[in-house]
């Protein structure tokens, strides 16, 4: 649990929370009619096979998310997104923390930025109901920092403000994991 924010798990708690859903795309990130939900690399068959956001993105089929399991850990976001959540997660991939100005990443895994780092990657989780791919429209989604993403439906596509879904229903425990193409600065 992150030590300066116990709000955050009040929150969590007081909202009722219940279900989750996902994006209905597909891996590059246009719109499918298929609601099955699947692992990178292998589909799951049971809820005993699946494991929570942290697990599940440190495991198989999991290496284009990496930059941003090791910003989780700097953050001392892991018991938070090991928690019951349910989470919607937009996971930038390795290549969209490539894209942001050199020493970029470097800067913020820095202690002195931790609470900079933990307001970004906040801003990739929605905490509370989901987004079911039959419910795909324009509209906000709440963030767990308190500011709301604009999620869009362009021409096939998912955006999530100038993020591209690229892969989606990456299903856990706890939320689901949908890949980014950008990371969303709050």
């Amino acid at each position: 649990m992150f030590r300066s924010s116990n709000w955050f798990f009040a929150s969590i708690c007081s909202l009722g929370l219940i279900g989750f859903g996902s994006l209905g795309c597909s891996d590059n990130g246009s719109m499918s009619s298929s609601s099955s939900s699947s692992m990178p690399d292998s589909k799951m068959t049971s809820m005993s096979d699946r494991k929570d956001i942290i697990d599940t993105a440190t495991g198989p089929g999991m290496q284009r998310v990496t930059t941003l399991v090791t910003a989780i850990k700097a953050a001392d976001l892991v018991a938070t997104l090991k928690g019951p959540g349910p989470f919607t997660v937009f996971a930038p991939t390795n290549e969209a923390f490539a894209k942001l100005p050199p020493g970029t990443v470097d800067d913020l895994l820095k202690p002195e930025n931790k609470e900079k780092l933990k307001s970004i990657l906040l801003y990739h989780v929605h905490v509370g109901d989901g987004v079911m791919a039959k419910d795909v429209k324009t509209m906000a989604l709440s963030t767990a920092n308190g500011k709301s993403l604009n999620v869009k439906v362009d021409g096939g596509n998912v955006m999530v403000n100038e993020a591209k879904v690229i892969k989606t229903d990456v299903i856990c425990t706890n939320g689901v994991i949908h890949w980014v193409d950008t990371v969303i600065l709050p």
